[in-house]
């Protein structure tokens, strides 16, 4: 086997090594996409849109104030002891 058929036999090989890859991603965005959308019109993902009704992690407009004097005191003693 000679210089120039090795690597014809390599480019060949690498095309076809490429190829699958590319129509494995192809293949993989086309199900993830297809799987969406059933989910979607199944509404499965009704929870992911509905929006939070009780125990929120943002605090109340009236307590702003309050949640910024404790951020305020919790930097000044972290910044005391280190």
């Amino acid at each position: 086997m000679t210089i120039v058929e090795m690597l014809e036999q390599s480019g060949v090989l690498t095309l076809l090594g490429m190829g699958i890859v590319f129509s494995f991603l192809v293949i993989l965005i086309v199900s993830i996409t297809l799987a969406g959308k059933i989910i979607h019109a199944l509404g499965a993902d009704k929870d992911v849109l509905a929006p939070a009704k009780t125990g929120g992690s943002a605090p109340a407009a009236g307590n702003n104030a309050a949640v910024t004097a404790a951020i305020t005191a919790a930097v000044n003693e972290y910044q005391k002891t280190n």
